[in-house]
Order: C-alpha cells, then structure tokens, then sequence
C-alpha cells in the first residue's frame, strides 16, 4: 500500500471510530482507534514503516505546541508550583523509581531500557486528567496538583525518554555529560521557543498594520509555526525542540490578544484548523497504535524469553507500579499540602486514588513508543523492543479500560472519560452544567443576542423604523434557532403549538379585514383575490404543520411570509399598473396591522392565559408584521444610501451591546474562560463582516 493510500485509509478510520462513539459514548474514542487499526492489520496485513524522526516532527510537535497555546495564561502563574511538583518532579521520580522496579520484575528487559519505558509512560493524557479531576469536584490545590502536570510533563518525559533511549543505543551513560545536556537543551530550548515565537507574532503585528489580512495566508503562517520552531531548535541549536515548543505555545496565547481583536475572522479559521490538525494527528496516532499492535504481539508471542501470559501479566504490573506512585505522591502532597487533622486518611486515600487513576496515558506516550529504533548503534537488535511497545500499548489500554470501570464507584456517579483528539469537539461549558452560577455555551449566546435587541429596540426613531425590524427579525431567527437547540422535546412541542395557535389567529384576522376592504369598495377585485389566495396558502401551510408537528414548523412558516414578501416586491418592480402596485402595497399595510390587532385581542380574550404562552414566539410574530408595514410604508427604500447607512449603524451599536453584555457574564462569573473566548471570537466575526461590508459598498459607489 502506498503512503497516500495508507494516509486515506487512516484518516478514514479516525471518521468511522468518532461515528462509533457518537453513539457509545461510554467507550473513548481512542479504544475504538486502537481496535480499528488491529482490526485493519490483521484482515488486509496492514503495516506502516515509521521514521522516528519525522514522527516527532509530525506527531510530537504540533500536539505539544496546541497544548501550551490552549494553557490558561491566567492559571500559569498560579499553578507554577504544580507544574514543578507534578510535571517535573513527578515525572522524574517516576522514570528513576518506576523504571527500576520495571527492571526487577523483567530481568530480561536493561535498566537503561526499564528507564526508557517508564519515562515514555510517565506523561499522563491532559485532557483526560484534567476532564476527571472536573467532573469528581476534587480539592482546588488537587485539582491545580493535576492540571499542572498538563503543560510540562509531556517535555520532561520525553526528555528523560531521549536520554534513556541513547543510554539503551549507545551503551554508553555520563552523569556529569547528562547533566551538561540537560541543562544547555532545556535552556537554550527555552531560550529559543521565546524568540522564534517573538519573531512570528512581530511578523503577525506587522502585517496587521500594513493592512494584508489575508485569512489563507495567516492561518497557514500560525499553523506552521510548531514544525518551524521545532526544526530550528532540534536541527541547528541541538537543543530540545520539544521544549522549544512548548513554550512558543504559551508565549504565543500570551500575546495573540494583541491582534485578535482586529483579526477576529482569521482567528476564528485558525482555531477551527487547530481543531481539525489535533483531531487527526491524536486519532491517526491510535489507529498506528492498533496497527503496530498485532507486530508487537507476534514479537511477544515468538519471544521464548517469556511467555504470552506473562507479558500480559507484566502489563498490569506496570500498570500498578505507576499508579502506586502516583496514588502515594498525591497522598504525601495532600499531607503536607493541608493543615494537620483537616482531612481524613479515607478522604486524602480516595483523592489520591482519583487522581492515580485518572493518570490515563495517551499520544504522547504512543508517539515515543513508535520511535525506539529497531536497532542499536552497534547493530544488534534493540533489546526486548517487541515487549516494550507491547508493554506500552497495554498500559494505554489498560489505564483507559480501568478508569472507566473504577472511576466512577470511587466517585459515586457516572464519568465521561475525554481524550485530547476526543475532546476538540466538545463544548467545555457542559463541565461546568453542575455549577448553578454558571450557564452555558448557547444559554451565555441568547442572553448576548437578546441585548442586542434589546439596543435596537432602544435605537427605534420614526426615521429607522424599518432598519430597526429588519435587523431585530434577522437576530430573532438567530435567537429561536438557538432555543430549539436547547429545548427538550416537551417544550418544543408546545412552542410548535403556539406558533401554530397564533399564526392562525392573526391570519384568520387578516382574512376578515381583508373582506371588510373590499366590501367598503376600499380595493379591486383582482388585488383581493390575489391576496386572498396568498392568505389562504398560508393557512394551508399552518395547518399541514400542525398535522406534521415538527419543528420545521418555523422555517415552513417563515419560508412562506417571505415568499408573500418577495412576490410584493416582485409586484412593486414591474410597475405594469402603477395604481394595482400600490393598492397591493396598501393591502400589505393594512392586513399586516390586523394581524397585530387580531392577536392582541386573542390574548386579552379573558378565556385566554397570555401567560401560557412562548413570549419569544409572540414577539417574533408581532415584529415580522411590524417589518412588513414599515417595507410597505417606506416603499422602495432598501437601495437607498440613507438605509443603509442607517442599518450600517445600527449593526455596530447591536455590536457594541453585545460585548457589553459579554463583559458582564465575565464579571459576574456565569461563564467559563473557554466560553468567554468563544463568544469573543463570534461578536468580533460579526464585526468584521459588518466591516467587510461596509467597504465593499463604499467601494461600488
């Protein structure tokens, strides 16, 4: 199979294991991966030829830099004392101690090699704790104890990984020349991962200023610069590239505030990329795993040195070696961490135990374990290899399989378990659903919206009426589209029926004016039988939808008012009889206000509840009538200079509510950093499309 082939093929297995767990969403989608990529390699033999240079390059670097540009930049400071603990500490206590229990339970693997598998498997998924530790509600100095680790751990232990591995290949080890190297790659990896990303975010800044806004060209600049930074670092500074990384991405989140703001259009297709690269990187490098997966058995099945059973034994010994000391570490850090008798050792025992069990291994740890060398510098076949990276596949699993199992009875409630590819999708306010202060994503974007008309309403003039309602009709289809979404399907149903009720109501008013009209000899034969027969479609139309019930209810109704719109105007643009197009206009007008009118009686009926019904599905009736008298009333005005100055206006004070707005849900703390940015992105998405826009018809002028 060619690489073009098997790139398609891959990519096509990560589509169908996120369309499986769309529906088992109790299985993490990586699980399913690494089943479909063993399922493809044993039924068509597939095998994939990795080079463990350009793996890190492709893999390794774009992951790590999309980690520390997604860290809080908020938090970096205040968890600087977790990243150092967990993310370092942790990490190197784990490859000393966890590699040389490794050796002694498996004589046949080399203390070197023992240190090697250890530090590969030290890095915990981030996503996958940090998901955890949120949904079980553990202790803030916990909860900073295992986000912390989400930055860093990656680089040390890959670093410590990087050491053991030439250890292994080489034969040869120098405390003091380690030590030397350690020291000159992080710091000058450091040292370079602020300076590149300096220059990118100067080249950024500059092209701002000079106007070239191009979303193409920036979004494939921001995404390029992890394998720059990277290739630069490990190629011509000999240093460590993966810290390199790291840091240009913290710098980077740092500082793109700064030109955000005037970017929102290509920040927002820049974020959306970011997305799509880690949902194919994180779901490629599972399937591989699942490919390598039958290799690594048939190595261990063949291996005469030990046994199938055993190394499936030793894969759970492993497993517990590195959850006993991450279970112990937690323990310690909560003895010291609080004051004496504050908690007991049953509740400090089942935190730590959370927090060792959330320690879900992930990429990170596949993407080093695909790139041991096959063989040593002597020539010799790399030492156990075929056991390693079965070692390492099954504790991958393993990690995954027991949390899901144990996590949720030590918890007591149910938990979803979230990987990095799994979780680029996911809305994140659905974390914080249990914390009554805090609303979500599309709850935090109706009250956004509502401002905004809110701003309109306050904007109305005798001079505007019509911009005002054309723009509170096009953010009310937002709003209703959005409260669909949220609705369950009760209240669906029942906002389904009174628009049914009432789009009848102000119809069937309609109908009786429209009589009355042309019994007074106030209009033609040939206009009341047009209109008369528009009426009466529409009525057809809300009556098919209350026999459907669908939700498509609103689309259906609303297709048709704007079809009775589109065919005025169509009337008004002929002209063939100037006294017929407005005598329709004047129909338009009338039985528009009798609608009004109809339904406002209907609801003071006092055998009418008002109360019962959806006030968003009133409000949006009354202004689609009110829209239609001012477009009947101002004729044609829509190409006029004035109203589209009018409606230039108008959007930018609807913008301006709308930030308000979002600065008070930050204030008052009822939505999430996550969210805050989001809902950023939208309001400066729609503001640069206003000023888009804007320049396009100064431009035609």
């Amino acid at each position: 199979m060619t690489v073009v082939e098997t790139v398609i093929l891959l990519v096509a297995l990560v589509l169908v294991s996120n369309l499986v767990n769309h529906y088992f969403k109790t299985i993490p989608v990586s699980l399913i991966q690494i089943f479909l990529g063993a399922l493809m390699a044993i039924l068509f033999s597939l095998k994939i030829d990795l080079d463990s240079s350009w793996f890190l390059l492709l893999f390794i670097a774009p992951l790590l830099y999309n980690d520390g540009r997604k860290f809080p930049k908020d938090e970096l400071w205040k968890l600087k004392g977790a990243i150092v603990n967990n993310a370092i500490i942790l990490v190197f206590i784990t490859i000393l101690v966890g590699g040389y229990l490794i050796y002694l339970v498996i004589p046949s693997l080399p203390l070197p090699v023992g240190f090697a598998l250890a530090a590969i498997l030290a890095p915990t998924d981030p996503v996958a704790v940090h998901s955890i530790s949120r949904q079980v509600k553990l202790p803030d100095n916990i909860l900073h104890l295992v986000s912390g680790e989400s930055l860093i751990n990656d680089a040390s232990g890959l670093i410590g990984f990087k050491y053991a591995l030439a250890v292994a290949v080489t034969g040869y080890f120098s405390f003091s020349q380690a030590l030397g190297d350690f020291i000159y790659m992080s710091s000058v990896g450091l040292v370079a991962g602020v300076f590149l990303i300096y220059v990118v975010i100067f080249i950024i800044e500059w092209l701002v200023v000079k106007g070239f806004n191009d979303v193409i060209f920036n979004t494939v600049l921001q995404v390029s610069v992890p394998f720059i930074v990277y290739l630069l670092t490990e190629k011509y500074l000999h240093a460590s590239g993966v810290i390199a990384v790291v840091v240009a991405g913290v710098f980077f989140s740092s500082k793109r505030v700064s030109f955000n703001s005037v970017q929102p259009e290509i920040n927002l297709v820049s974020e959306r990329m970011w997305e799509i690269i880690v949902y194919l990187l994180n779901g490629t490098m599972f399937t591989i795993l699942g490919v390598e997966l039958p290799v690594a058995t048939m190595g261990t099945i063949k291996n005469e040195r030990i046994s199938t059973f055993n190394a499936i034994f030793l894969v759970f010994v492993v497993w517990f070696i590195l959850l006993a000391i991450r279970v112990i570490w937690t323990y310690c850090y909560q003895l010291f961490g609080h004051e004496k008798g504050e908690n007991s050792f049953r509740s400090r025992f089942k935190i730590a135990m959370l927090s060792g069990l959330s320690g879900v291994r992930g990429a990170i740890t596949m993407a080093a374990a695909l790139t041991i060398p096959v063989h040593t510098l002597s020539g010799a076949d790399f030492p156990e290899r075929a056991l390693v990276l079965f070692i390492a596949a099954g504790v991958i699993i393993l990690s995954m399989v027991m949390a899901i199992i144990t996590l949720p009875v030590i918890a007591g409630h149910t938990l979803e378990l979230e990987t990095r590819g799994g979780a680029v999708i996911v809305d994140e306010a659905d974390d914080d659903s249990e914390e009554t202060h805090l609303i979500n994503l599309n709850q935090a974007k109706l009250y956004i919206l509502k401002s905004a008309v809110r701003s309109l309403e306050e904007q109305r003039r005798m001079d505007n009426q019509l911009a005002v309602y054309h723009l509170i009709l096009e953010y009310q289809y937002m709003i209703k589209s959005i409260e669909n979404d949220e609705r369950g399907e009760a209240e669906a149903l029942a906002a389904t029926t009174d628009e049914i009720k009432l789009r009848k109501v102000a119809i069937e008013g309609q109908l009786r004016e429209l009589q009355r009209l042309f019994r007074t000899n106030q209009i033609h034969k040939k206009s009341f039988l047009k209109s008369k027969k528009n009426l009466l479609s529409q009525m057809k139309n809300v009556d098919h939808a209350a026999r459907i019930r669908q939700n498509w209810l609103f689309p259906t109704v609303g297709q048709s008012m704007r079809k009775t719109m589109r065919a005025v105007s169509l009337w008004n643009g002929v002209r063939q009889d100037e006294n017929y197009g407005v005598e329709m206009r004047f129909i338009e007008r009338t039985l528009a206000k009798s609608a009004i009118k109809a339904l406002s009686e209907y609801l003071k009926k006092p055998s009418v509840n008002e109360k019962s019904f959806n006030r968003e599905v009133i409000y949006h009736l009354i202004i689609g009538y009110r829209n239609i008298i001012e477009k009947q009333k101002s004729g044609d005005v829509l190409g006029k200079k004035e109203y589209q100055e009018q409606v230039r206006k108008l959007r930018f004070k609807s913008v301006s509510a709308q930030r308000l707005s979002l600065q008070y849900l930050v204030e008052q703390g009822y939505i999430n950093h996550q969210n805050a940015i989001k809902l950023q992105q939208y309001i400066n998405h729609e503001e640069s499309v206003i000023l888009r826009s804007s320049g396009l018809s100064n431009s035609s002028r």
